[in-house]
């Protein structure tokens, strides 16, 4: 899909859309489209290695995991008894409807993505900037899993967007994610990072969790018009409430 979109002076830049498969390996260009003034947004530490709030102290990497997310504390396995430690519970699944960030002032209705007819990821069109996108091929929020949402930062059509601020986001910070169902998810973020598209973490984002973990992803770093957004800006966060 290829699709027009801009910056806060309303110039026309092109995103490229992706195949899941070529964002998996390479993250392309047209997850998210734009990002915000770089005089206003926070330096971001940038990197293909995990950040360290999600790194095992000591990786046992085998054929079964290879590749996938460090496991966290608290998951199954052994405790320090020496007996098995009961599996983090998840929520039912139900659709996500709105999402609220209160440190950065983002409350959004929440629209579904899924893929194109040719293969690629959809997402929001310029006009619909305004609005985040939970990616319905992964777990609802509260569900045990990674949940991924997505959104512009800003628009030819409508200015900054919904994302603009996103990398202003600190650990600790709060996301609320009101479901189908009427249940309200928390989240707390981890930590905030800034990858170059080419080294994109994508087991960290589309891979397994065995918490109840939420991805939110728009673009940022320095702009061209041949490349579009150098990098992917990622928030992590893990669900809160209740305690996993």
């Amino acid at each position: 899909m290829t699709s027009e979109a801009g910056g806060r002076r309303g110039k026309p830049r092109r995103a490229v859309g992706f195949s899941l498969v070529a964002l998996l390996a390479i993250a392309g260009i047209a997850l998210l489209v734009l990002a915000y003034s770089p005089a206003q947004r926070p330096q971001l530490p940038a990197g293909d290695a995990a950040p360290a709030f999600l790194r095992s102290p000591s990786p046992t990497p085998s054929d079964a995991n290879r590749g996938s997310l460090p496991a966290p504390s608290g998951g199954s396995g052994q405790g320090a008894s020496g007996k098995p430690t009961p599996a983090p519970t998840g929520l039912p699944a139900s659709e996500p409807v709105s999402l609220s960030i209160p440190r950065i002032g983002v409350e959004t209705t929440l629209m579904q993505l899924g893929m194109n007819d040719d293969g690629t990821a959809a997402v929001p069109t310029p006009e619909e900037a305004d609005h985040a996108g939970w990616y319905k091929f992964t777990v609802t929020p509260g569900e045990v899993g990674n949940s991924v949402i997505a959104g512009h930062v800003d628009s030819a059509v409508l200015g900054p967007a919904v994302f603009f601020r996103l990398g202003e986001l600190k650990p600790g910070d709060v996301v609320h994610i009101v479901r189908e169902d009427k249940s309200e998810v928390t989240y707390t973020v981890d930590g905030v990072k800034a990858y170059p598209k080419e080294q994109f973490p994508t087991e960290l984002v589309w891979g397994p969790s065995d918490k109840s973990t939420l991805r939110l992803v728009t673009c940022g770093g320095p702009w061209s018009k041949e490349t579009s957004y150098r990098d992917n800006v990622i928030v992590f966060a893990t669900r809160t409430d209740p305690p996993q």
